[in-house]
């Protein structure tokens, strides 16, 4: 990640989704690489009745579900934490795939910077992620554009479907498949939020177990996504701020509440890879509750080579990026 400059983007996430979103987050110079919300190889079922997301104050528990835009009015919400029951993107990885090339295509038009590194987060079964790295690299190398591969491993919303990351069985799977397809794009590993020491060492072992000549199949994690099992109630307490697929309005916490659990884990791993010559190498992309200038230094110094930005990109807006960087 020495190569992002600067060492900011934004993760995987719903304010990511268009091509509208996807080129705004490309032409801002205060992005080092722009992360696209996750996708399958062909589109995810979404449905706006089920699949939601709401902005929080956690001191309060007071809520806004309408703030499906970016405040770009200069006025400061005070929600700094979110909810989602949201999936994976209604959109396929070959249309986003040709929504870069036009977005890379429009910014060398209009002499707007050099091509910026795109991290494409996918999912799937495991042989359907080695597909979408084989996709992605083959394209890739036709077109000279810089891309990534983030698996995305830690989806706590998909009903039937825990996230493959809390096991070891489930990482190796993926890492033996990834391994097998001797991909030569970076390919990296999106993390859930780790909360005890047996899922940090189940991680550490199923990296080490699929490493061969000192080679590990990813380069980097991005640490961490939302936590799963979350709660904000509506205006009364038997009431639901967002709804979900299971009806209980339960999903994934992201934001300024889930900031120091994040750091945890980014300072966790961060000290366990570096305990393996064969890890070392390995970058990690911080998440979870950045809003600020403070909080990407905090990241940094936890251990993040990079530093991702998600909830805060959805209250603010795009601008968001600048202000962190003392850019605006």
């Amino acid at each position: 990640m020495a190569f992002l400059d600067p060492p900011l983007l934004n993760s995987a996430n719903v304010w990511a989704t268009t091509e509208e979103d996807l080129d705004a987050l490309y032409r801002c110079p205060a992005t080092g690489a722009v992360t696209i919300r996750t996708s399958l190889l062909n589109g995810f079922a979404h449905d706006d009745k089920i699949h939601q997301y709401c902005f929080f104050d956690t001191d309060s528990m007071s809520f806004d579900q309408e703030s499906s835009l970016p405040n770009d009015a200069g006025t400061k919400m005070k929600e700094s934490s979110s909810l989602n029951t949201l999936g994976y993107s209604p959109t396929s990885l070959e249309s986003y795939i040709e929504m870069t090339l036009r977005i890379e295509k429009r910014a060398v038009h209009d002499s707007v910077h050099r091509h910026k590194p795109m991290i494409f987060s996918t999912t799937g079964t495991a042989a359907e992620v080695a597909k979408c790295g084989q996709l992605l690299q083959s394209r890739a190398q036709r077109n000279f554009s810089t891309w990534m591969m983030e698996v995305n491993l830690s989806c706590p919303n998909i009903m039937d479907k825990p996230p493959p990351a809390y096991s070891r069985d489930g990482l190796l799977q993926y890492l033996t498949a990834l391994q097998n397809a001797r991909l030569e794009i970076p390919i990296g590993i999106k993390t859930p939020p780790y909360t005890y020491q047996g899922q940090f060492n189940d991680l550490i072992g199923a990296l080490l177990e699929t490493t061969s000549c000192a080679k590990c199949p990813i380069s980097f994690i991005t640490a961490t996504n939302t936590l799963g099992s979350c709660f904000v109630p509506g205006v009364s307490p038997d009431e639901k701020a967002i709804n979900s697929a299971n009806g209980l309005g339960i999903g994934g916490l992201a934001g300024a509440a889930l900031h120091p659990l994040a750091l945890g884990n980014v300072r966790t791993i961060r000290r366990m890879l570096d305990e393996h010559a064969s890890l070392k190498n390995i970058d990690i992309i911080g998440v979870g509750g950045v809003s600020d200038s403070a909080g990407f230094e905090r990241m940094k110094k936890a251990g993040a080579s990079a530093v991702a930005v998600g909830t805060a990109l959805g209250i603010h807006g795009v601008s968001i990026f600048s202000e962190i960087t003392g850019t605006c």
